[in-house]
């Protein structure tokens, strides 16, 4: 009777040796700078982010409204939170093998005979068994198998949510990329269209003094050829604002026109805010949902291992069934033919070929592979950002320098104007003035646009759009 307590003891200490098979999970090290390299980025600072709800920081009403659409009707999203909702199940059915599995049956059988050779002839009779049953089974998770694989489960289940953001944290990009191209559009098309006035009116003045003898063919040719370029560039720039407006249709789930007849009015850019805390590099190992769904995958690969180690050792299970069975239905009620069994069971693998080791070998090449994921991702983080600091504070340095190239182009076409009008200089140099100055507008514009969407790449890469506080349920 001693030998029972003892072998207790010893089924209990290589259980805890077999626990303890596997390295725990420690997120691996990676070099991240104290502080975003070079000189401080023009419009950004060091403070804590306020990345919840960036898209505020414009104050365009229309780009929150779109945004808040987007968020409740976007397909992507919806089947990002169905894969949460489907990584939560399997997480449930993981942790219902901690349980014990209790299963209920129950039978009836009837059975038709003949009996042949009697004196008085063939004899058919019926005979009838029932029964219910009720079995039950639970493994006592002695080495962590079970374990292992909830905690793989949670960490998988944290790897989907943590997508499901991260493709919250896209779609809020891509809503504000594509309303800022699209008011960027709009307001070259203004200028486009401002232009083609002014061209206008330059041709026909030109015509009426070709008319006088006061300009040549030629002064009349090179005017009309300058307003038909402007006019050119205008299906371009339609073109592109269809675009935008189709994408931005689509994001909020809806058909690619859909919001065309919101949109086409014309409304100002919106305007970058004056400052901007970007915070440090090592808070975006802890914000932006890529980083940490890779640190979360490379959690359930570790788990894996874990769980692959333990089927090395036995696993210990009770077992039991209770039922009642009877050849009459009635007699189930009044406790006839009670049976009852109960009692452990242990499977030990002896001989696989090399399979469970194989597996092991398996989930710890998988580890290695989400441990280079997860690096690598933290590095493109890292790089995204740095780029959109560079990219946002170099084109704000390029936005400034094209308004004073605008103000001494306005300069110089009142001078050629005057000018011509004294015959101090030919009809070209004023073409060519309206020409270098409708260019230049232009690129400002486009720079306006650049630095609202370089903003909004910053704040992308910077894992803006989520909650941060919210946790996995």
């Amino acid at each position: 009777m001693k030998k029972v307590p003892v072998l207790l003891v010893g089924v209990l200490m290589v259980g805890s040796a077999g626990c303890a098979a596997g390295a725990a999970y420690r997120r691996p090290a990676v070099s991240v700078p104290q502080q975003w390299p070079g000189e401080p980025a023009r419009g950004a600072s060091p403070g804590k982010p306020v990345v919840e709800q960036w898209w505020k920081s414009f104050h365009d009403p229309e780009l929150e409204s779109l945004v808040s659409r987007a968020v409740a009707a976007n397909l992507d999203l919806q089947l990002a939170a169905a894969r949460v909702e489907e990584a939560r199940a399997s997480r449930g059915v993981a942790r219902s093998n901690l349980a014990p599995q209790v299963n209920a049956s129950a039978s009836a059988v009837s059975t038709r005979q003949v009996l042949f050779g009697l004196p008085f002839g063939p004899l058919a009779y019926e005979t009838g068994f029932y029964q219910g049953q009720f079995d039950m089974s639970w493994e006592a998770d002695l080495f962590g198998r079970i374990r292992n694989q909830v905690r793989a489960a949670t960490a998988d289940l944290a790897a989907q949510e943590n997508d499901r953001r991260d493709v919250w944290v896209t779609l809020l990009g891509d809503v504000a990329t594509n309303y800022a191209q699209l008011r960027g559009y709009q307001l070259r098309l203004t200028i486009a269209e401002r232009n083609i006035g002014i061209q206008q009116d330059t041709l026909d003045l030109t015509r009426a003094l070709a008319g006088a003898g006061q300009a040549t063919d030629r002064d009349v040719a090179q005017a009309e050829a300058q307003l038909e370029s402007t006019r050119a560039a205008v299906p371009q720039l339609q073109t592109g604002r269809d675009i935008a407006i189709h994408r931005m249709s689509v994001l909020l789930g809806s058909e690619p026109d859909s919001l065309a007849a919101e949109l086409l009015q014309t409304s100002p850019l919106p305007v970058a805010p004056q400052d901007v805390p970007v915070g440090l590099p090592s808070e975006l190992l802890e914000r932006r949902p890529d980083i940490r769904r890779a640190e979360a995958q490379l959690l359930a690969a570790t788990a894996r291992v874990r769980e692959a180690r333990a089927d090395l050792f036995p696993r210990f299970s009770l077992t039991g069934s209770a039922g009642r069975e009877s050849t009459q239905l009635h007699l189930l009620a009044l406790g006839m033919g009670n049976f009852f069994s109960f009692g452990p069971s242990v499977s030990l693998p002896i001989f696989t070929a090399g399979r469970l080791r194989a597996n092991i070998a398996a989930q710890e090449a998988r580890v290695k592979q989400a441990e280079a994921v997860y690096r690598s991702t933290v590095l493109r983080a890292l790089e995204e950002t740095e780029d959109a600091l560079v990219g946002y504070s170099n084109e704000q340095e390029r936005r400034d320098r094209l308004q004073r190239v605008i103000r001494a182009d306005r300069t110089a076409l009142e001078l050629a104007q005057a000018q011509y009008k004294a015959g101090l200089a030919d009809f070209l140099t004023v073409l060519d003035a309206e020409r270098t100055l409708s260019e230049n507008e232009d690129q400002l514009a486009q720079s306006r646009t650049t630095v609202v969407t370089g903003l909004v790449s910053l704040y992308k890469a910077l894992g803006g759009g989520w909650p941060a506080s919210a946790g996995t349920k």
